[in-house]
């Protein structure tokens, strides 16, 4: 890596969706840091290891809701 290369981390939302910022500035509301800084290469891969369901979370429990409610019967 050279001395000029950025400096990402990988940030996560409320709906745990992923996302990379620049390591260093302030993360945006709603979003949180998970691991440590790397480039962006290092920290998409992260992303592609650990979002393995693109579905947001909201809408993943409404649609385990029915399901949930079948299985009480």
């Amino acid at each position: 890596m050279s001395a000029t290369e950025d400096r990402y981390l990988v940030v996560v939302n409320h709906e745990e969706q992923y996302s990379i910022w620049f390591a260093g500035r302030a993360v945006p509301a709603g979003w949180r840091p998970v691991g440590e800084a790397g480039t962006k290469q290092e920290c998409l891969a992260r992303i592609e290891s650990v979002w393995t369901d693109l579905t947001p979370l909201s809408v993943r429990r409404s649609l385990a809701e029915p399901a949930a409610k079948a299985a009480s019967r």
